[in-house]
């Protein structure tokens, strides 16, 4: 579907065809050239759009923010003075041959970058939140640190046994997460509140 992130561009590529998926994270019209920024989770890239390839062209101008969309085109330099030294593909921009809107979107409530968002609507639209470059780095870093965690462990000779995500109800203090058997009528899975029953079947399990 890509050949690279939209992050990982740089200038090592001039000259070459890349495709690349991603966001729109704006769009901007100059006089029949538009531009568009697409971000991916290793950054941006800035997109040309020119209107010698019309039926590209048409595809660009109905591309709005938050617009899920594949790109062909060859990377070529910044002309001199347009340079973005504060993103790692900002010396670069990519002359878009072909343009495909894998999924439209409605205009978002918040721009990804703004700062100082209430909490509440954040969580309002946490699908839109879990895209911000903050929540990103949050999410890799999560991932890195329990690849590390688990990597240790594997290489001390334990054995990842997963926690049952379903089991039978333990009711405590809070409410359960029930789901209904459809083999057992009357009966439900529940999300346990003490996985710590757990804990004597995975401690010091080593081959």
């Amino acid at each position: 579907m890509r050949t690279h992130y939209c992050g990982q561009v740089d200038s090592q590529l001039i000259g070459q065809e890349v495709t690349l998926c991603g966001w729109a994270h704006r769009r901007r019209d100059h006089g029949g050239v538009i531009f568009v920024d697409l971000r991916d989770r290793e950054g941006l890239a800035q997109i040309v759009c020119d209107p010698d390839r019309p039926l590209m062209f048409k595809t660009a101008e109905s591309v709005r923010n938050e617009f899920c969309l594949r790109i062909t085109g060859k990377v070529r330099a910044r002309p001199e003075g347009t340079v973005n030294p504060n993103i790692a593909s900002g010396a670069i921009e990519i002359l878009c041959h072909e343009m495909e809107v894998l999924n439209p979107s409605v205009t978002p409530p918040f721009q990804l970058d703004e700062e100082n968002l209430s909490e509440n609507i954040r969580l309002l639209h946490r699908v839109l939140d879990l895209r911000r470059p903050q929540m990103q780095n949050n999410m890799q870093l999560r991932y890195r640190t329990a690849r590390a965690f688990r990597r240790f462990l594997d290489d001390a000779g334990f054995i990842d046994i997963e926690t049952p995500m379903l089991t039978k109800s333990t009711p405590e203090g809070a409410r359960d997460y029930l789901v209904p058997s459809r083999v057992h009528p009357g009966h439900f899975f529940a999300l346990p509140q003490s996985p710590q029953l757990f804990q004597a079947v995975t401690d010091d399990f080593r081959v």
